[in-house]
């Protein structure tokens, strides 16, 4: 088990066993939510490659769902530009 202290602003320091088993590093964003059965304050990880992607097929936006070649292509053309 970790332990933190929360300080006088409400801000507590993530144990570095829990970030190490998380994989978080700094400026990586992490969302809390509270579940009232367990009392239990859940801490999730969220990707920064997540976040990188997000919105990223919007402009496939129309009445009927993106297939999965759609998808492939402009994933495929983000990374290409991403990483030329």
């Amino acid at each position: 088990m970790a332990i933190a202290t929360v300080t006088s602003k409400g801000q507590v320091t993530l144990p570095l066993v829990i970030r190490e088993l998380l994989n978080i590093e700094p400026g990586d964003r992490v969302d809390f939510s509270y579940d009232k059965e367990l009392n239990k304050v859940i801490l999730t990880p969220r990707n920064k490659k997540n976040d990188q992607v997000r919105g990223l097929l919007s402009h496939y936006a129309k009445d009927k769902p993106v297939t999965d070649d759609e998808m492939r292509d402009a994933i495929g053309k983000y990374i290409a530009e991403k990483f030329k």
